[in-house]
């Protein structure tokens, strides 16, 4: 999209990350861990760390997937670690998203875990092959 684009005109090194985050949500979506299931129960999901790789630049109207992979987590998933590798419809790895996070109770502002229930469901985010227990 064209908001996408910095003075160099390819896609602005924040895109990418706004397209983890969308990719992050649509994946807790799934799982039943929706933005109305956070507000009821005072949660969100909250970074620590993110770091990027840019691999290849994208231009303006490229189609672009985003996969998600959880590479570490606690068995509560009160913390967790998920990879994010952005492809180019050529099937070009473009980029790679790692974060690092938690919940917060957004009442409280301190750290929360998820309830047993949607931890387990959080726990079904498809694990990458070097997947490690925090």
């Amino acid at each position: 999209m064209w908001s996408h684009l910095d003075a160099n005109m390819h896609m602005r090194h924040s895109a990418y990350a706004d397209f983890a985050a969308q990719a992050r949500i649509e994946a807790l979506d799934e799982l039943g861990l929706d933005l109305k299931t956070f507000q009821r129960l005072h949660i969100g999901p909250i970074l620590f760390r993110e770091e990027t790789k840019y691999l290849r630049e994208v231009s303006i109207n490229e189609q672009l997937t985003v996969t998600t992979a959880l590479t570490g987590s606690r068995k509560d998933g009160s913390r967790w670690a998920i990879r994010h590798e952005i492809f180019k419809a050529d099937g070009v790895k473009a980029a790679v998203i790692v974060v690092e996070g938690a919940w917060i109770d957004t009442l409280k502002r301190k750290l929360a875990a998820l309830p047993e229930d949607l931890a387990e469901h959080f726990n079904q985010i498809p694990k990458s092959a070097d997947f490690v227990e925090l």
